[in-house]
């Protein structure tokens, strides 16, 4: 307790106070603009935060990582373009909420669901960082391999009622994340020669090309009318629906918190998992995909616990859960932390700190994006033909600004040609980037386990997390089939 009135005390500093709603706001609108990232935020942060004091420093790190993770989610809503990958779970229904004229309910839900979602992971850093960190480490390479082997079957529930498409989509997005590279040996694979694709293709060009371009050429085709008025909602409809959804929030909270403490897995998973998880346990699976409230709150809320999630292994094992964790890991020890087994012996007042930090930029999060949504619809009432040029250029450049070539950008023209080609077969964008997003930790994980066992598959199926992943995989795949579906409805007891 002494520990947290003192983080407490540290954070309502004047500067430090400023400093946490400034850099909260600089991370939500880096999050709106596709192709900037949480991790090119937090890692330029970093840099410029050297001569600061390690508390400034801190504050501003957690501030511009809440925003950003959380910001992307904006621009989603509003124009179909994920700011971040770990929006796009958001867009699959927050999109349509917006061609319904309920963009403002929409962000107002997924900003609530980032804040409750970044409270429960904060929740986890006081009181059960060891145990939770604890079972994190059980994951092995058979473990990581099934993890994502569980994403691509989810992407048969991310196509309506057509499983077979989302795992056409979920296997396309596999098969383009193995360009590049190999993980294990080394050898370059599908590259044709090209320089620029030893390292695979760019997955925030590849975000943006298939979820942006497609709607940037429907509106020119005239096969799409944005809605020009938005209908205005009360506080009061936003917090009834956040009521009737608690199930939804700590579900996802807690899915979200445990994928962020397995290092190497990342919001976009936890997202995706939280949203796939809302769809199971809904009563009405068909709203899905065509604006349900849960499933926006469910993807914000769980990519958000993921976030903070991620930062458990930082501070009690030094291993970071996710790219911007371990830059802020960098950033510890850059200013004098060292995080660790020996952390709260040195040093016990840190975690208390980090949690009261991310604590006050998560209701820092929810004011300040309530304050600028009332003029970030207003993007709907711009003519179409004015702002879809202007969306375009933000593409190009966002894209290009990964790597600083425009070989990202081509890529990103080449791959919007293919988002259009899968309106039209009616494969849906999402198990494509999911497929692509979880492909490296499949092939890598793979590879690995079958050399540690000898080539041998037995280890995937025996040990005690592998076999329960098997089986929750195989009923997966049996829930997508017609007549399994049939046979359990007919099976159900009467109310």
């Amino acid at each position: 307790m002494d520990h947290l009135i003192e983080a407490f005390r540290i954070a309502f500093v004047p500067i430090h106070f400023l400093t946490l709603v400034v850099s909260t706001f600089f991370g939500i609108i880096v999050g709106i603009l596709p192709g900037l990232t949480a991790v090119m935020a937090v890692a330029l942060l970093t840099g410029l935060t050297f001569g600061f004091g390690p508390d400034i420093a801190i504050i501003s790190l957690v501030g511009v990582y809440t925003g950003a993770i959380s910001g992307g989610s904006q621009a989603g809503i509003l124009l179909n373009i994920p700011g971040l990958p770990a929006s796009a779970a958001t867009v699959v229904d927050g999109y349509p909420l917006n061609l319904q004229g309920k963009a403002g309910l929409a962000i107002f839900l997924g900003t609530a669901g980032s804040m409750f979602g970044t409270l429960i992971g904060v929740v986890f850093i006081l009181f059960l960082t060891p145990p939770l960190t604890a079972v994190g480490l059980q994951f092995q390479s058979y473990e990581f391999f099934l993890l994502a082997l569980f994403g691509i079957m989810i992407c048969g529930s991310l196509a309506g009622g057509d499983p077979l498409k989302g795992w056409i989509g979920g296997l396309l997005g596999l098969l383009i994340a193995t360009v590049g590279m190999d993980p294990i040996s080394g050898f370059f694979r599908f590259t044709f020669n090209v320089q620029p694709l030893s390292g695979g293709f760019p997955l925030i060009s590849f975000m943006i090309a298939i979820f942006g371009f497609p709607e940037i050429v429907k509106v020119f085709a005239k096969q799409q009318e944005r809605v020009s008025q938005v209908t205005k909602y009360k506080f009061s409809e936003g917090a009834k629906i956040m009521a009737t959804n608690t199930p939804t929030v700590v579900r996802s909270g807690l899915i979200g918190t445990f994928l962020g403490i397995i290092p190497g897995v990342g919001e976009d998973v936890g997202a995706w998992m939280s949203y796939w998880a809302a769809k199971t346990f809904s009563k009405d699976k068909s709203r899905f995909g065509k604006g349900a409230y849960e499933g926006v709150i469910a993807s914000e809320a769980g990519s958000n616990a993921s976030k903070t999630g991620a930062l458990i292994p930082v501070l009690s094992l030094a291993i970071p859960g996710s790219t911007a964790a371990a830059v802020i890991l960098a950033a510890f020890f850059m200013h004098g932390h060292r995080p660790g087994p020996l952390l709260m012996m040195e040093n016990p007042g840190l975690v208390s700190q980090i949690a009261v930090f991310f604590f006050l930029s998560a209701i820092a999060l929810f004011i300040l994006t309530l304050g600028i949504t009332r003029f970030s619809v207003k993007i709907l009432t711009v003519k179409k033909e004015i702002l879809m040029p202007n969306i375009f250029v933000l593409c190009a450049i966002g894209s290009y600004l990964v790597r600083y070539t425009i070989f990202d950008a081509q890529i990103m023209f080449l791959f919007g040609f293919v988002g259009v080609l899968l309106i039209f077969l009616k494969i849906p964008p999402a198990p494509l980037l999911l497929g692509m997003v979880l492909g490296h930790m499949a092939e890598s994980n793979l590879i690995r386990g079958l050399r540690l066992s000898g080539g041998s598959l037995e280890p995937f199926f025996v040990r005690p997390i592998s076999l329960a992943l098997v089986i929750v995989i195989a009923l997966i795949i049996l829930a997508q089939f017609s007549f399994v579906r049939k046979l359990v409805t007919r099976n159900k007891p009467d109310a």
